[in-house]
């Protein structure tokens, strides 16, 4: 996909724990990753009056939380926090949200299902879980070997969460909130995460786009082991063509990667690499294959174990919006593995 057609204000990302002002009252915090996606970028919003509004939390972990106060030590000084505000419930964007809300002493605000899905996956240490997880990744084609390392990491989400708060001041699509004097209204995103919150700003002309949108990756849209027969790729495109009704000029203020204006262009780019994709999955169906199968036709490059589990998702959600349209139907074989045809 070209990005030629976005403009980035600014050229270089940040250094973790600096600030930066992206727009009147606007500010851009840079945390790291420990992944090949190595930070995610978080937002502080004036809220007036010596207060301010924070988007998204970081990785739970230590290294975060130094960094967070190194922040409120230095940049973020003097200020109350009166909004904790998470777009979604993965790790790198709600793992120190209970930390932060103790810390701060402010309530979660997010949309109720993405909060409900994170508080449910932290709390989940049962058998059963890694039980579900081998069944599902079998079925996909996983051998022995990787099958075995699905049981023996588990939940790797639990790990990657500080603490998950026990409340949440719930926000749904539509939603306004003022904030430093402007009206903030939530759009819910879809195929990335159960309910993501989107956040725009149309005074200010921004919008806090979290994973829905980014300038140089496509967001990850899979099918995971607790929702095995989901369509997650129609939410996702369905998203897509709501944001595209707000203005062309709008900046973006996404999750991974720059800040950029060229919200239509980007929005087309992405739906035509998913257009691709589902071209290139339906190819891979001339023959009866696994979904380990199909994804060797979409992702060519060498996966890591992390890597794999990704990928057999975002295969999974290829292949399931293929049969939505009926071009692609599923047998199970003898061996318990779906097996995936041309219709």
């Amino acid at each position: 996909m070209s990005r030629s057609t976005l403009d980035h204000p600014f050229a270089e990302p940040l250094a973790p724990g600096q600030v930066l002002e992206v727009a009147p009252g606007i500010r851009w915090i840079r945390m790291p990753l420990p992944f090949a996606l190595d930070h995610i970028n978080l937002w502080a919003l004036d809220d007036g009056d010596g207060r301010v509004a924070l988007v998204d939390t970081g990785l739970g972990n230590d290294a975060t939380k130094e960094l967070w106060e190194v922040l409120l030590a230095g940049p973020l000084a003097g200020l109350t926090v009166s909004r904790l505000i998470a777009t979604h419930f993965h790790p790198d964007h709600m793992g120190l949200a209970g930390w932060l809300s103790r810390r701060l002493d402010v309530d979660l605000t997010a949309s109720v299902r993405e909060w409900l899905f994170g508080r449910m996956l932290w709390l989940e240490e049962s058998e059963e879980f890694n039980d579900n997880q081998v069944r599902y990744y079998r079925r996909m084609g996983f051998d022995a070997e990787q099958l075995d390392g699905v049981r023996s990491r588990g939940n790797t989400y639990r790990a990657r969460i500080d603490v998950m708060p026990v409340r949440v001041l719930g926000i749904r699509n539509g939603d306004e909130m003022t904030i430093g004097g402007r009206i903030w209204r939530m759009i819910e995103g879809g195929g990335h995460s159960p309910e993501h919150a989107c956040l725009y700003c149309e005074e200010a002309g921004v919008l806090i786009s979290g994973d829905q949108v980014l300038p140089r990756i496509s967001p990850i849209v899979g099918v995971w082991p607790q929702q095995p027969e989901a369509e997650p790729l129609g939410l996702f495109l369905d998203a897509l063509a709501r944001l595209r009704h707000l203005p062309a000029d709008t900046l973006v203020l996404p999750s991974h990667g720059l800040p950029f204006r060229g919200l239509h262009a980007r929005v087309d780019q992405l739906t035509a690499h998913h257009v691709e994709r589902l071209e290139k999955t339906q190819g891979a169906c001339a023959r009866p294959a696994s979904a380990v199968q199909v994804l060797r036709a979409l992702f060519t490059r060498e996966l890591d174990a992390h890597q794999l589990g990704f990928a057999t998702g975002e295969t999974l959600a290829h292949l399931h919006h293929l049969m939505r349209q009926g071009s692609v139907v599923r047998e199970m074989g003898e061996d318990g593995i779906w097996w995936f045809r041309r219709a």
